[in-house]
């Protein structure tokens, strides 16, 4: 604090000094009475003076001090510094009780989401028969309080009979550590996404559902779950990319859109909700990139909606094939098209939907795509990306859809095309 005032003019120096010299002795005694005189010259008086507002900002206690009138003593009842006593009363007499301020919220904003959905957090048990009997954990979240869950389908998986079934039995535990035999009410394993239902006699607690289109990348996101059966596991991140497409990753099967982000994800994650500031489920946590960290998946709540809702209406999911590859091209790649290709067709939208690949054999390929072709309608209805292709399709497998294309030199063409049931090892298209 005293090197602001020191200087190389060897009388402020001194000034300097006779302060510190006056605070400490006056500082010694809280007695109103007890305090020190001190003799100056008017030309020191004078540089004291210039130096009273830094000298009256940085101490926290002026009233200490009374150098011949020149810092006059101020009550303790003026005092703009309040002692410990009168801040607990002013701050309330235990944390609980202190009013919210910036400081509290911007440090506890990741405590106060995580408590609001981590009560509907449970623990997912699959038996695993065999000579060694066995368990694969999972997590999961109660959706409802009536014990509906919203979990992974891999979670669910009947590996012991080797099909993509359920059992139809699995073990639940919640945060209290009160277990439930639960009961596989729907699993898909397209969009891998399961649901299951435990009886209970009192309401169970429920995570409210969000919605994942309202996410940004860089927005904080929290990973609940049960990772390597480690119970109330709570780990927080940011949004990487809000739709990280599966053929990036590599990811053989229907073209899908996954949520990325660096939360921290491990065996046992899945299933487990990826949850906004607000305490909403914003996506279902599916996998990590295992060779790197700070790679984690989930699946984004609203998509998770459409598949809940198919098993409520279907008590499956109809996920429709034709056998395209397709990219979302935006004005840049499609500029770089034109340059090499004055035959690349003109297209009056920001991103458009091109198949690369039509699959041998396939009802896109029966239907006569090319690649190349640019989709302008799907079903009589205008498409702007990859997804509402993929949305236009739901619920209209074996029905005869019209397909509206652009090719080269803006050639319109309309092609006929019938959806068939994906199969799960087909590659990576629509």
């Amino acid at each position: 604090m005293f090197r602001r005032l020191l200087s190389q003019n060897p009388r402020r120096t001194a000034a300097t000094g006779l302060l510190a010299l006056s605070a400490f002795y006056g500082g010694a005694s809280d007695d109103p009475s007890h305090h020190v005189d001190v003799s100056i010259s008017v030309p020191l008086r004078q540089l004291l003076l210039s130096t009273s507002e830094i000298f009256l900002r940085d101490f926290a206690r002026p009233s200490l001090f009374s150098i011949g009138g020149l810092f006059p003593r101020r009550s303790p009842a003026a005092s703009t510094f309040p002692d410990s006593d009168s801040n607990e009363e002013a701050l309330g007499k235990n944390q609980a009780d202190a009013p919210c301020s910036a400081t509290s919220t911007e440090k506890n904003f990741i405590a106060k989401a995580a408590a609001l959905a981590s009560p509907a957090v449970v623990n997912i048990s699959v038996s695993k028969g065999g000579l060694r009997s066995s368990k694969r954990i999972g997590s999961g979240t109660i959706i409802d309080a009536d014990g509906t869950i919203l979990t992974c389908a891999h979670c669910v998986e009947d590996h012991d009979r080797k099909k993509r079934v359920c059992n139809g039995k699995v073990g639940v535990t919640l945060q209290d550590g009160s277990e439930f035999e639960g009961t596989v009410v729907n699993a898909d394993f397209v969009s891998d996404i399961a649901v299951v239902k435990i009886e209970s006699k009192i309401p169970l607690p429920a995570a409210k559902l969000g919605t994942s289109s309202k996410l940004h990348p860089g927005d904080f996101v929290i990973a609940l779950g049960c990772p390597h059966a480690l119970k109330n596991t709570i780990t927080s991140g940011i949004v990487s990319c809000v739709d990280r497409k599966s053929s990036d990753m590599g990811l053989k099967g229907v073209q899908r859109e996954y949520l990325q982000t660096d939360c921290a994800i491990n065996k046992g994650n899945s299933g487990g909700p990826l949850v906004n500031l607000d305490g909403e489920v914003v996506g279902v946590n599916v996998m990590k990139l295992v060779p790197a960290d700070g790679l984690g998946f989930a699946v984004p709540v609203d998509s998770v909606a459409k598949t809940v809702e198919q098993f409520m209406k279907n008590g499956k999911v109809a996920q429709p094939w034709i056998g395209l590859k397709m990219l979302d091209l935006n004005e840049l790649k499609i500029a770089q098209c034109k340059d090499k290709d004055a035959s690349c067709p003109n297209v009056m939208t920001d991103i458009v939907p091109v198949v690369f690949k039509v699959t041998p054999a396939s009802p896109a390929d029966r239907a006569g795509f090319r690649p190349g072709d640019i989709v302008i309608q799907f079903d009589g209805k205008p498409v702007r990306d990859i997804e509402e292709i993929v949305d236009t399709m739901r619920d209209q497998v074996g029905k005869s859809l019209k397909v509206l294309v652009k090719r080269a030199n803006n050639k319109l063409v309309t092609l006929t095309v019938v959806p068939e049931m994906t199969d799960m090892d087909r590659c990576n298209d629509a």
